[in-house]
């Protein structure tokens, strides 16, 4: 694969740089093993659900973290104990560590987080401020008439 080297963009622009630093961290190839596997979803136009795979992880197993504009779910399994009911031969079930992180658009927030069946839900929605919103602008009337050269108030 072709890797782009961005570092040019920092030096040349003013302004941009949160815009080049987004273009670099997606251009880096992701080095994690694809573990756990997830989904995301659109529900709704401003609504969105990312779905993880953790069988095998408690709740108090896991941990959900948002910091500046990053979501980040760390598992982290508790040590084995031996439970008397025999030793394991073979372990096709992963029971490892795992660290993922999510780059969350502007003005996305988690609002929910649930386990259901070996899977975590996260449900996320982008609510943007009032003051960013668009908003209708209404046209007054001008009490005065303007004709070819002259003013005059009507």
């Amino acid at each position: 694969m072709t890797a782009f080297d961005f570092s040019p963009l920092f030096r040349t622009t003013v302004g941009f740089e949160r815009l080049a630093k987004l273009l670099d961290n997606a251009s880096r190839l992701d080095t994690g093993s694809g573990y756990p596997p997830y989904n995301i979803e659109a529900l709704d136009k401003d609504q969105y659900r990312i779905t993880m795979a953790v069988a095998g992880f408690a709740e108090d197993e896991l941990t959900l973290e948002t910091e500046q504009n990053i979501l980040k779910i760390i598992g982290k399994k508790a040590d084995e104990r031996e439970d008397g009911s025999g030793r394991l031969l073979y372990r096709g079930i992963a029971n490892r560590s795992f660290e993922r992180r999510f780059q969350l658009a502007d003005f996305v927030k988690v609002t929910n987080a649930a386990m259901e069946n070996g899977l975590l839900h996260i449900d996320l929605v982008r609510e943007i401020p009032e003051a960013m919103k668009p908003r209708t602008i209404a046209i007054n009337g001008s009490s005065r008439l303007i004709e070819a050269g002259k003013e005059e108030a009507a």
